[in-house]
């Protein structure tokens, strides 16, 4: 009877050779095969839940710092395209560090591709690996939380494990870091994009009713896209935009947009403005480390969370009005609703781990969120929450008409 080891002996077959490697800070190796970029990436590990999407996810500004793990294991079979994408400047570089998959990834079945992800990811500089138990690895993550790591792209399998491990050891906590500066705008612009419809793609906006100033943390297109949509004429400022910035522009209301790190961090620069546009009564409405700014700003404060929330299928239960909605979420911190002040009023909660997802303020017109209402990836339940802001805009100019 023949072996498998008289099999490898006559050349019947050879064991593969890892080409990529993932080297947690506790030491911990994960061989695979790699894909996209060449070279080595650093980061923290996060998992990502979502079934579809991966091209908004791997946009998103806010992953920047991070290497995401998806937990669906079949990534990239609907390939690339030019219209789903999240970063609003592509030639800056991606803010996503890596991404691990189970599977290898096979070619493009969808009349919307227009590249194989591989190649993709390539263009993009973003190092993958494929090939390793990513349920594994997204229970270590869920029991001892996120980890810094380095994943590691070389054809050749050669890798000094020493070094990379040493390297992964090495690099500092998401606790304290300002990531704003690599994802922000570079100057002021404006967006007129609307939302994609099937056979006609993007729309652009005609009149404006509102004018809504942006302030950019890592700012999703489509945030922008459902602002022009609902007849908002949208001007982008950089995250430094001072509140002297915003009030020339004599805005309808402001926008304070997603993005990643420390909230605390970028706090340090953005909160006395946003502090400064509250006390002017502007019409304010944030989402994501938007509305971490915005807890900070009335004076709460942001914890670090033990593995964050990562996908599309997160249930979050909006409290004003009783309705479950699932929603996109990316954040690995949350405001403390202990640390919330009398008159800022806790309006959505997640039902996975009941942490805050939402405050309002009663003295001020100004909400926020924790959650992506805008999506993209979906679901598309909150985008209610567009209408509530122009509402609360159009709610404003009244008062100043009639007073």
């Amino acid at each position: 009877m023949t072996t498998l080891q008289d099999d490898k002996a006559a050349g019947g077959w050879e064991e593969p050779r890892a080409t990529a490697v993932l080297v947690l800070a506790d030491g911990t190796v994960l061989e695979g095969f790699g894909l996209g970029a060449e070279g080595e990436a650093t980061g923290e590990v996060c998992f990502n839940t979502a079934m579809t999407g991966y091209q908004e996810i791997l946009t998103d500004p806010s992953y920047a710092g991070q290497i995401i793990t998806f937990t669906f294991p079949h990534i990239g079979n609907v390939g690339t395209n030019e219209e789903d994408i999240e970063t609003v400047n592509m030639a800056a570089a991606s803010g996503v560090r890596g991404m691990i998959v189970h599977a290898s990834i096979t070619e493009p079945a969808n009349w919307r591709a227009t590249r194989h992800l591989d190649a993709w990811l390539k263009a993009r500089g973003i190092v993958g690996l494929s090939g390793i138990d990513t349920r594994a690895l997204t229970a270590l993550i869920r029991e001892k939380g996120m980890p810094n790591a380095v994943v590691a792209h070389d054809p050749s399998g050669n890798f000094d494990l020493d070094r990379l491990k040493a390297l992964a050891a090495g690099l500092p906590s998401m606790d304290g870091l300002d990531l704003v500066p690599l994802v922000t705008a570079a100057q002021r612009y404006e967006w007129d994009e609307t939302t994609w419809a099937l056979g006609e793609g993007y729309g652009r906006r005609c009149e404006a009713k509102h004018h809504v100033v942006a302030l950019d943390y890592g700012v999703k297109r489509n945030i922008l896209r459902l602002l022009a949509s609902r007849g908002c004429k949208v001007t982008v400022l950089p995250a430094t935009a001072t509140a002297e910035d915003v009030l020339a522009l004599k805005p309808d209301g402001v926008f304070l947009s997603n993005g990643p790190g420390d909230p605390a961090a970028t706090g340090e620069y953005s909160v006395p403005v946003i502090k400064a546009l509250l006390d002017k009564k502007v019409p304010t409405f944030g989402i994501c480390l938007g509305h971490q700014m915005l807890g900070l700003a009335v004076g709460a404060k942001t914890t670090k969370m033990h593995q964050g929330h990562h996908g599309a299928n997160h249930p979050v239960k909006d409290v004003t009005t009783g309705k479950v909605e699932i929603v996109s979420m990316n954040h690995g911190f949350a405001v403390d609703r202990a640390t919330l002040p009398p008159n800022a009023v806790e309006t959505h909660v997640s039902l996975f781990d009941g942490s805050n997802c939402g405050i309002a303020l009663t003295d001020r017109p100004a909400f926020s969120v924790q959650h992506h209402p805008e999506a993209s990836p979906g679901p598309q339940d909150s985008h209610y929450l567009f209408d509530r802001f122009v509402e609360m805009i159009e709610a404003e100019k009244a008062k100043k008409a009639a007073a």
